[in-house]
């Protein structure tokens, strides 16, 4: 594609969109003129369906209608009502439907995640994680390491870029495997980092930790939604996501979690365990002993939060409709027209720290601020633009292909060059 700074060409760009039709779809935060804010922050909450309001409200309504008898009666009944949303999630994250469940939050997944696959012995206990990891991540990392008896000072291993880089580099990942293998008894990266929009090959690294004898978990969390991710094909041993950014599920949503197949009859796991994990056709019996449920829905605890779980199958329902290539497709095609506009910038006004080739990040550009000046981020804020700022130095810009267009694109771009012309101190 040749691209050029012409208005004409976002406009031509969105007249051949084929999934043009799907912005409509969700309701765009609108500024006090009435007019849209261009919303470019999917990567921290993304927009709600219209459809969601609905979903919510039947759920509502049979609740009010049939007290507990909804659990068997209701429109979608309650009881199995985690099952409807699996097909459309294992599709999304590339998964077998026994290996993906909806449950929790992403952080609590984790650490349910970790109990089992982090089982760390004398000679090998450490987690390898980014440096630069959600901070998130790291607590929870650390937490376990503390609560198996361990120090993360020791066991905490950082993969670091190399100087004057902010991005790792995928030898480097490999190198440290290789090198520190046997130390390491779980690989825990985010797929995609938060900070840079990095992805890393999770179908590499799982490749190279299990050579190795390590366990491989993944925090999908900017992944889960705009990436192939094809977790059951990479091999890793478990992966957790948040459905709240790419996947729409409202501010807090339900996260989900993967486990490859080869784990679900493993009975010597440990875990944490609730009823909810416990062999369907026993469940009620109440005194019967603890019998997992051969498949990743072992790791649920309690009954799920219908309200919460009918806001992510709305969404996902969308999903399932317009399918993961085509919506990697349009995605790959926004950043590549972001980032040719913003180039066109300077360098040595700001950087886009985010890998160019398109196969290492996601929907996600992290553009760098020179001195760390948050002056231009303020002023395309005041001009309508909702993106998101991430100390020290990067906005983070997140064009997503369910809703946002070419359109929203150079508008933003004509807004941050405004701001770079009228602002003579960055």
């Amino acid at each position: 594609m040749i691209y050029n700074t012409s208005e004409e060409l976002a406009t031509r760009l969105d007249s051949e969109d084929p999934l043009v039709r799907y912005r409509s779809e969700f309701h765009l935060p609108l500024q006090s003129n009435g007019t849209p804010y261009i919303y470019l922050c999917g990567n921290s909450l993304g927009l709600q369906p219209k459809s969601t309001e609905a979903a919510i409200k039947q759920e509502l309504s049979d609740w009010q209608k049939l007290g507990v008898e909804g659990h068997f009666h209701a429109k979608n009944p309650w009881l199995p009502y985690h099952e409807f949303l699996t097909q459309a999630m294992a599709k999304v994250v590339g998964a077998k439907p026994e290996e993906v469940v909806v449950m929790n939050t992403l952080t609590v997944n984790l650490h349910l995640m970790m109990i089992s696959f982090y089982q760390p012995t004398t000679s090998r206990n450490k987690i390898l994680i980014e440096s630069d990891a959600f901070p998130s991540d790291r607590y929870a990392t650390e937490s376990q390491i503390k609560m198996r008896g361990f120090d993360p000072e020791t066991s905490l291993l950082e993969l670091k870029p190399r100087a004057g880089e902010v991005c790792l580099r995928e030898e480097d990942i490999e190198a440290t495997i290789e090198e520190y293998g046997d130390e390491i008894a779980l690989i825990m990266l985010g797929n995609t980092n938060y900070y840079t929009g990095q992805y890393y090959d999770i179908h590499k690294i799982t490749k190279w930790g299990h050579r190795k004898g390590c366990r491989v978990g993944f925090d999908c969390a900017h992944g889960a939604g705009n990436i192939h991710l094809q977790l059951h094909d990479s091999g890793c041993d478990f992966a957790v996501w948040c459905n709240y950014k790419y996947l729409n599920a409202g501010p807090g949503g339900m996260g989900g979690a993967f486990v490859h197949e080869r784990h679900h009859h493993d009975k010597t796991l440990d875990r944490l365990t609730g009823w909810w994990g416990h062999n369907k056709e026993t469940r009620f019996k109440m005194r019967d002993g603890f019998d997992p449920i051969p498949t990743t829905e072992a790791w649920q605890l309690s009954n799920p939060p219908i309200m919460a779980m009918a806001s992510v199958w709305a969404s996902l329902k969308i999903f399932d409709e317009v399918g993961m290539p085509s919506l990697r497709e349009k995605a790959i095609k926004l950043t590549s027209y972001l980032e040719y506009l913003v180039n066109t910038l300077g360098e040595k006004v700001i950087n886009i720290v985010t890998p160019s080739d398109v196969n290492q990040r996601g929907s996600q550009l992290s553009i760098q601020m020179k001195n760390a000046n948050k002056s231009l981020y303020d002023y395309i804020t005041q001009q309508g633009v909702i993106a998101d700022w991430r100390e020290p130095d990067v906005i983070r810009v997140a064009p997503v292909a369910l809703y946002n267009s070419y359109t929203d694109v150079y508008n933003f771009y004509k807004i941050l060059k405004e701001g770079i012309e009228a602002n003579t101190s960055i």
